[in-house]
């Protein structure tokens, strides 16, 4: 159950971004939401409770960070241009934790997602954006989500969403991810709330891992 729970965490912190034409610089806003029709499985999950990820961005650099007391706390940065990206770790059962890797981009991927263009719209912090149904197979799992992506913002590159090359046109601004483990179905609401253009320190960007910091092994 915790492999699952962590793999859902780092899928939707891989959607990190970085803004386009008038907003190169500044601070995205995400909140989210988890259910579960197992009432075990929804407990562990009200623990978690609504999830926040802020995501910095700076032309193609981005640094996401989110923590629960699940997960602990998870930042994950990543430099599109060098295709380079940190992963950082801090768990109560890990420790502090990172893992550097070289962004690989597949080349055909096509039999383990699919995404179709859907016919609704709407309009999200005053953007407007269009339907988009992705389903994912991941380690014997289908993940299906229904996005709402806006061409105004454009994902920045990462290893878990180099799959999708521009397929999705754009970055979701809300997002219904719903996926099956066993008997438990789970369903994660994940929606922009705020969209910040301001000055970001360099510093967030280093891909340097911190003093205190040891390498995962085995990910």
């Amino acid at each position: 159950m915790k492999k699952i729970l962590m793999l859902v965490v780092l899928f939707t912190l891989s959607l990190t971004v970085t803004a386009q034409e008038k907003i190169t610089e500044g601070v995205i806003t995400l909140k989210q939401n988890y259910s579960s029709n197992d009432e075990a499985t929804q407990a562990q999950l009200a623990m978690m409770g609504e999830m926040i990820t802020t995501t910095f961005f700076k032309g193609k650099k981005s640094r996401v960070e989110v923590s629960n007391p699940m997960s602990g706390d998870i930042t994950i940065i990543t430099d599109s241009e060098s295709m380079e990206s940190l992963t950082l770790m801090d768990n109560p059962m890990i420790g502090k934790k990172y893992q550097k890797q070289t962004i690989e981009v597949p080349k055909d991927e096509s039999d383990n997602f699919k995404v179709v263009d859907g016919t609704e719209t709407k309009t999200i912090l005053g953007y407007e954006c269009k339907q988009k149904h992705l389903t994912i197979k991941e380690g014997g799992s289908e993940i299906k989500m229904v996005m709402y992506v806006t061409d105004k913002i454009a994902p920045v590159l990462s290893q878990q969403n180099a799959q999708f090359g521009d397929k999705l046109g754009g970055f979701p601004l809300y997002t219904e991810m719903s996926m099956t483990q066993g008997e438990a179905e789970f369903t994660i609401v994940s929606e922009v709330t705020e969209v910040k253009s301001e000055k970001v320190a360099d510093s967030k960007f280093s891909l340097t891992p911190p003093e205190g910091y040891s390498k995962m092994e085995g990910m």
